[in-house]
């Protein structure tokens, strides 16, 4: 099945993810900041908790894995020549590449998400040190930041941090080269990018329709790659209207889905702060053909500008304490798959309040996986699953998703 994502809501065909792994082991007190987390995780209770929404994803699409489809394209020679050429450029290791080229598809991919220690010398084994020849990937699953899939194109993320960049090659080499991945092209490559300042991460992107996108620019995505996508996006698909929501540097907020996601055709969750009130973000909003940003009185303006207008639900409810802190455990970051039906973390419970007030059935997993709650079409629900470890690395469902196919909801 090509790709073809339009929307934020249509309803889902596949999805990509990645189960975290050995990978998350790693992350110690003394190295979370170097791979950017706040916390460390227990790996086994994040896998359980990872395949338990999986579980709900496979009742909606085709749920497809980045360890199985990376393990075929690398059986594919011109696809682990890319592998072993980029990687070396990124690491810049001679016997690292040797490594590569020499390993089976299966331990080559175990290599490449879970890292490659380096052999310790005298001093290291002195000290107790450990070190990596090739660093492990334990922000991969987060699926949604590396690649970027708008109409029936995809954009490779640029990653703001060197702990990331690595997951770009991954992405590129499985959108290249995997049939199931079929697509009209990379519009950019961020693994190939090389200039200063150029940066963009998926949780910034947000497609809303065929011909309008969303686009946050925070400390993760830089004006220049924006403008450069925004130029790619006019020139080679359907998109004529950009709107870009300017971000707060805050380590609450580092991309866009973690204060707005969309839950219907004409609902979005949103961080009341950010978009209400004196402490409103700017929004600036450019359509094809000219050259200058128009600044918008805020979201809901230039959303009914573009025509597709959107009422709030609001993230915490109305008391600013509670919005904080379910802001922070993700409360925003809602995944549809489809309109109107969103996955979430339970734990957001006024939150999830709110979506009851506006019409949503509050269905835990347990009760939709053995068949005790059932949707209808036209139903709006959100179904909850427990993610007490997986929000510890600083992100929910729709970090955890990178959307392929998505029917489009408008016809």
């Amino acid at each position: 099945m090509p790709v073809h994502v339009t929307s934020e809501i249509g309803r889902l065909k596949a999805v990509l993810v990645h189960t975290p792994g050995s990978e998350l082991l790693a992350v110690t007190p003394a190295t979370r900041d170097d791979y950017l987390y706040d916390d460390i995780i227990d790996v086994d209770a994040a896998q359980r908790e990872h395949r338990r929404f999986v579980a709900i994803l496979e009742r909606f699409a085709t749920v497809h894995f980045v360890r199985d489809l990376l393990a075929e394209v690398a059986a594919n020679a011109e696809a682990r020549e890319l592998l072993m050429r980029e990687t070396a450029e990124i690491v810049g290791s001679s016997p690292l590449a040797a490594k590569i080229a020499q390993r089976p598809p299966a331990e080559l991919v175990q290599m490449l998400i879970e890292g490659e220690a380096e052999s310790p010398g005298p001093l290291a084994k002195t000290l107790n040190e450990v070190g990596y020849m090739l660093p492990p990937l334990p922000n991969l699953f987060f699926t949604r930041d590396s690649a970027m899939v708008v109409g029936d194109h995809v954009m490779v993320g640029s990653m703001r941090y060197g702990a990331r960049w690595s997951e770009e090659l991954l992405m590129k080499a499985i959108f290249r080269y995997h049939p199931a991945l079929a697509n009209k092209g990379i519009l950019y490559d961020g693994a190939a990018e090389r200039r200063h300042n150029y940066t963009l991460e998926g949780g910034d992107v947000h497609p809303l329709r065929s011909d309008a996108v969303l686009i946050g620019f925070s400390e993760r995505s830089s004006p220049a790659a924006i403008d450069t996508i925004t130029e790619s996006l006019f020139a080679e698909t359907t998109v004529t209207d950009v709107i870009i929501v300017v971000m707060p540097t805050e380590t609450t907020a580092i991309h866009l889905d973690m204060i707005f996601t969309q839950l219907d055709t004409e609902l979005c969750s949103i961080f009341p702060p950010a978009f209400v009130g004196a402490e409103r973000l700017s929004i600036l909003h450019r359509r094809k053909g000219m050259q200058q940003m128009k600044e918008m009185p805020n979201i809901f303006a230039a959303l009914q500008t573009v025509g597709i207008p959107m009422e709030p639900v609001f993230c915490g409810g109305e008391r600013r304490i509670v919005q904080e802190r379910e802001q922070w455990a993700s409360g925003c970051n809602f995944f549809a798959v489809r309109p109107g039906v969103v996955l979430s973390y339970s734990r957001s419970e006024t939150t999830l309040g709110e979506m009851a007030k506006m019409g949503f059935r509050i269905v835990a997993a347990a009760s939709f996986l053995n068949g005790d709650e059932k949707l209808k079409d036209g139903d709006r629900a959100v179904i909850t699953f427990e993610g007490a470890e997986l929000v510890r690395a600083g992100g929910g469902a729709r970090c955890m998703t990178l959307p392929l196919h998505r029917d489009d909801p408008w016809g």
